[in-house]
């Protein structure tokens, strides 16, 4: 049985459900998984930073219920974050990134990431902007750290689109995908289509956790533009950045576009999509599409995510699922970390 020792940067929804996971799950993971993680560092801009070498306990970490600068009430804590002393001073092997997403530059996680690398320390993220904005330079860092760079959960939280169209769908030719990858847009547009305002169906979405205070990032699609640099790039070998990829949202959309979709038996989406062209180049486009209602995507409620990849060999295959959610993106680290390790058990095997 294998233990690793992680570092939570950022303890809010997603590294919480973690540290929920950890205190529920290790037991299992012991048992079917071989490894448990114990963590031993936590930094976050309101709770401040705790490193605890022996481990911190999950569960205390989850009751206790800190106000701003708890951690500084830990043994080893303080009032303030620190993050870049936790990524490179704390005994983790795994450091465990969870922080805001910057749209236009990917900071400050895309400086977490690489102190982490530089430290010879495994990363998992689940933001967008290390990925859309560094990943070929951290990816050729990691390898020669001899550490991994992990990121699933930066596309569609719990569901594993990358490693999906990167194993199963290996040979299959792929030549572009075209997907709803926004569950805040995805959710205010059905809204629309029950009679609501834009203005009032981006206020519901707020109420209902789907929509930050200020929504523009999904409403206009910036968020989605991240995720098709992310994928085209992973998955199509293109090279592009969030510049090379033409963007719309879906706040000029009005209600007479939308009732005339219903009546052309149509549902309007914000589709993120990214083709490879004749010349072998990849071009990617976030925009409003007309759908019309046999279209698998059309059928896409609420706030669940789906992307079709359009291959030679199989044609259009489909994968649909939660594309938020606490539980679920912690789900995407837990899977990152069961890459790291099965990496780790092949070595191994290797060496001896």
């Amino acid at each position: 049985m294998t233990n690793y020792n992680i570092a939570l940067i950022g303890f809010g929804g997603v590294n919480r459900a973690v540290a929920e996971l950890i205190a529920s799950k290790n037991d299992l993971w012991e048992r079917d998984l071989g490894f448990r993680l114990n963590i031993v560092a936590v930094s976050d801009l309101h709770l401040g930073s705790v490193i605890s070498p022996n481990g911190l306990d999950a569960k205390t970490l989850l009751a206790a219920n800190f106000t701003k600068g708890g951690f500084g009430q830990l043994s080893g804590g303080s009032p303030e974050a620190n993050n870049e002393m936790i990524i490179k001073k704390a005994p983790a092997d795994i450091i465990v990134e969870a922080t805001f997403t910057n749209p236009n530059d990917g900071e400050p996680a895309v400086s977490h990431c690489e102190w982490a690398i530089q430290s010879g320390k495994h990363v998992v993220t689940t933001n967008k902007g290390p990925v859309a904005f560094a990943a070929k330079r951290l990816k050729a860092l990691a390898e020669a750290k001899g550490v991994c760079f992990e990121y699933e959960g930066s596309v569609m939280s719990g569901t594993p689109v990358i490693r999906l169209a990167d194993t199963a769908l290996a040979g299959a030719e792929l030549q572009g995908f075209e997907g709803i990858l926004n569950g805040t847009s995805n959710f205010v547009l059905g809204r629309m289509e029950s009679g609501k305002l834009f203005a009032e169906a981006v206020k519901e979405a707020q109420e209902l956790g789907y929509a930050e205070a200020d929504p523009t990032a999904d409403v206009e699609g910036f968020d989605v533009r991240l995720k098709v640099v992310i994928l085209a790039n992973e998955l199509l070998g293109a090279s592009l950045t969030p510049d090379d990829v033409s963007c719309e949202g879906i706040s000029d959309l009005s209600g007479l576009d939308i009732e005339n979709a219903a009546k052309s038996d149509s549902r309007w989406k914000l589709i993120g999509a990214a083709k490879r062209n004749a010349d072998g180049s990849v071009t990617g486009s976030v925009a409003p599409k007309l759908l019309p209602r046999d279209n698998p995507l059309a059928g896409v409620n609420g706030a669940t995510n789906a992307v079709s990849f359009l291959t030679e060999l199989l044609g259009t295959v489909t994968v649909t699922g939660p594309g938020a959610g606490r539980i679920e993106t912690a789900y995407a680290l837990l899977s990152d970390i069961i890459a790291i390790h099965a990496a780790k058990t092949a070595n191994n095997k290797e060496a001896a």
